[in-house]
């Protein structure tokens, strides 16, 4: 593993806009990096990289039967009480769902860690699975980087293979935060690769859904909504008056109520204790465990942080980095610390994509914080012998 510089393409602000990449500068700063790349080989990628993301999901999966049945720890990840029966039966019937990313620490000097699972809203998928495989065949045509340059990347067509598994007859209906650009462009490029799969389908705001007197989930167009993908924390939609109506709704929603418990940062201190001393694993506790206070060197996490925020480094039993934001009175894990791998003074964080059940892509992240936020960068990837 390791970073090197590349000239950037001319035009390539241009051609990002004309797919919709318009977030490739976010609050005027680069989010795209168009002049380096992150270079592994096949054996890391395969041996160090899909091998151990497909043992992850499938250990995390392994545990979603055991927690809901389990009410104490239901309250541990903090769902709501009036809301557990509805995560446990969205399991229970076995309820579709369809990507997630691990947040992986791999320096190329040992087993990559695992950092967390975004496992209900994850972004930088338009990115990963679509820009970057351009960005690839580009500078393989202008001579840039050799033809046998590859890349750790079947996003696309394995998006498009997991839609095609959803029902066909209603009518796609793709639902997020219309304002942020990022938001939309996602929900836009997985609308795509839904129609690819053979659905039809149209975008609306998250705050336009509708309750008919039935109890039913409408459109703007007073259309029942019978399958939804929203792109909204499950954490958040549990809370708020509008989940009252989920019991009646009778939509297929996409991610699943039960994805509330993957995307939960309680789920590393339930992994460590079911796999203590896995490869991939970095000892983790409740913050309230007694045993969390035995790890001098750790990283403080809220439940449901997103974007890094709330976030406390701990360096020999003190505080050396914080971060702001609005989580945290739901209760923290405390996670052993892992050094990232660093390259012209910054930290990068590997996002190894899950779809369906499918190790299948790789997204690297860096930033100048050794915490990864909204706005830390995307740097492609490639593959070399």
């Amino acid at each position: 593993m390791k970073r090197i510089a590349l000239p950037e393409r001319e035009n390539w602000r241009e051609a990002a806009e004309a797919v919709g990449f318009g977030f490739h500068e976010m609050y005027g700063e680069p989010y795209w990096v168009d002049d380096a790349a992150f270079v592994f080989s096949l054996a890391e990628v395969e041996e160090a990289i899909e091998g151990p993301s497909q043992d992850l999901h499938d250990m995390c999966m392994d545990l979603i039967g055991d927690i809901v049945r389990d009410e104490k720890l239901l309250e541990r990840l903090q769902v709501p009480e009036d809301m557990r029966d509805l995560v446990a039966e969205s399991w229970r019937r076995g309820d579709r769902h369809l990507y997630g990313r691990f947040d992986l620490a791999y320096d190329g000097t040992g087993p990559a860690k695992l950092l967390e699972y975004n496992a209900d809203t994850p972004t930088s998928i338009f990115e990963a699975a679509y820009f970057q495989y351009n960005w690839l065949t580009d500078n393989v045509a202008r001579g840039a980087l050799p033809e046998d340059a590859d890349q750790y990347n079947s996003i696309q067509e394995t998006l498009v293979e997991a839609f095609g598994a959803f029902p066909k007859e209603p009518i796609f209906h793709f639902a997020c935060w219309t304002e942020s650009d990022e938001d939309r462009g996602t929900a836009a490029y997985l609308m795509d690769c839904a129609v690819q799969a053979g659905h039809r389908t149209t975008m609306l705001d998250i705050r336009d859904i509708g309750v008919d007197a039935e109890g039913r989930f409408t459109d703007t167009e007073d259309r029942v909504i019978d399958l939804l993908f929203k792109l909204y924390p499950w954490e958040d939609m549990l809370r708020e008056p509008f989940a009252k109506h989920l019991s009646t709704a009778g939509a297929m929603i996409v991610e699943p109520p039960w994805k509330t418990l993957l995307s939960n940062k309680g789920i590393l201190p339930l992994l460590w204790d079911r796999y203590a001393g896995h490869p991939n694993l970095l000892p983790s506790y409740f913050a309230d465990d007694p045993q969390a206070a035995t790890l001098r060197d750790a990283v403080r996490k809220p439940l449901f942080s997103r974007e890094g925020e709330n976030v406390e480094v701990v360096k020999d039993g003190k505080v050396v980095e914080t971060t702001e934001g609005s989580y945290g009175s739901e209760g923290y894990v405390v996670q052993g610390w892992t050094e990232l791998f660093q390259a012209e003074g910054a930290y990068a964080v590997l996002g190894s994509w899950v779809v369906g059940d499918r190790a299948c892509g790789l997204g690297m992240r860096e930033d100048r914080s050794a915490i990864t936020r909204n706005l830390s960068r995307f740097v492609p990837h490639i593959i070399l012998e």
